[in-house]
């Protein structure tokens, strides 16, 4: 018996349901308050949020001592801490920002008379404009601008802090316009972007390594007052361990409408979090104000395989075999595995946008649907070339 009991709890504790999510364990966390004695560089907090004084800090980023502590004060903040951190007054060249703004303006109006872009992960479609890979657009339409824009060196330092070196860069344009609705709560990459019947396939530990992987963060290219709906954040959530199952349950909404905050942010703020902090893009309820935010999600060096291999010749040489094979399911499952990728991202947003779900299909699925319908080898082929046509840049 004490075996079965100890086996038991194993696979609870590996394997995370949704139905075991206790909203008392996530409300505990959240009533922890934020030491401001813990985080000494920070200028205040305001409603659990770390607030840094850039001008203030920037006279001291010459001096490596400073610089580590200050990287080992966010790494903690992320991890230990609130979660989220503000970086008041990081961008102070308002002019070169208003050049920027002008180009993803731009940008988004070419798209919009091309009818190209759209989708959002967490937001109604149309609440608002998005612009796809706003990172390597802005680089190739305005070189000049783009190196002064991500110069920056808190934008450089929070993301060496949470990452360490060699990190990725990328960045989505994000405009809710007046009376855009509030996304939904959410954590986000890479978890976060799966259904919840997926993520209970994780074992628990992949949980806790996802928000390694990346940071999240955000600069505003205007000022966003509480009416313009910055984004609505839950302190210390990210310290849930079921988290990416909770988000969707609708006691954790409910708890997070509840107790989420929300800071105005002004022109050239940025703000940075644990992508497993609770959070969602707020309501825009004003009449006039456009609130335009980059968001950055930065990836860490370390998530990517050892060698290049072209999965879409593999899956061409092997679905004629797998129509003729005498498999079980599990065991076509498995070869799939092995051959095609299972993962929707990285991908070309604008061709392949999250219409319909929190991401496109993977190859992976479209050789199952191949399977089941028993496709022929050349519409699989034609379909397998029409999905990486849309994944390239």
């Amino acid at each position: 018996m004490q075996k079965i009991d100890r086996s038991f709890n194993l696979l609870n504790r590996t394997f995370l349901k949704a139905q075991d999510c206790n909203l008392a364990d996530l409300a505990a966390l959240c009533e922890q308050p934020t030491d401001s004695a813990d985080y000494p560089h920070a200028g205040r907090v305001e409603k659990g949020v770390l607030i840094y004084d850039c001008p203030a800090l920037l006279p001291q980023l010459s001096d490596p001592g400073f610089t580590d502590g200050l990287m080992a004060e966010w790494a903690d903040a992320f991890a230990n801490g609130p979660g989220v951190i503000i970086l008041a007054w990081a961008e102070p060249d308002h002019a070169m920002l208003d050049q920027a703004s002008d180009n993803f303006r731009a940008l988004i109006d070419q798209q919009n008379r091309d009818g190209t872009g759209g989708g959002d992960h967490f937001a109604k479609p149309g609440a608002n404009d998005r612009l796809w890979n706003s990172l390597e657009k802005h680089c190739l339409s305005d070189p000049a601008n783009f190196a002064r824009y991500y110069a920056n060196p808190f934008l450089a330092l929070v993301s060496q802090a949470w990452l360490g070196p060699y990190y990725q860069m990328t960045a989505q344009l994000n405009v809710v316009n007046p009376g855009g609705a509030a996304q939904s709560p959410h954590r986000d990459y890479h978890l976060g972007f799966q259904t919840a019947e997926h993520v209970a396939r994780y074992p628990s530990h992949v949980h806790l390594f996802s928000p390694m992987l990346t940071l999240q963060g955000a600069i505003a290219h205007v000022d966003a007052s509480l009416e313009a709906g910055p984004t609505l954040l839950l302190p210390h959530s990210q310290k849930y361990p079921a988290g990416y199952l909770a988000t969707a349950r609708p006691e954790f909404r409910a708890f997070f409408d509840t107790h989420a905050v929300q800071l105005p942010l002004k022109k050239g703020d940025m703000l940075f979090f644990s992508p497993a902090l609770f959070h969602a893009a707020g309501t825009n309820r004003t009449t006039d104000v456009k609130r335009m935010v980059n968001l950055f999600q930065v990836s860490s060096a370390y998530g990517r395989a050892m060698e290049s291999i072209d999965r879409t010749r593999m899956c061409k040489a092997l679905y004629p075999a797998l129509l003729t094979l005498n498999l079980t399911a599990t065991q076509t499952a498995n070869a799939i595995a092995a051959c095609a990728e299972g993962y929707a991202f990285p991908t070309n947003l604008d061709r392949d946008p999250p219409i319909g779900g929190l991401a496109p299909k993977s190859q992976a699925a479209l050789l199952h649907e191949a399977l089941a319908a028993r496709w022929t080898p050349e519409k699989l082929n034609a379909a397998l070339d029409q999905q990486a046509a849309k994944r390239l840049p």
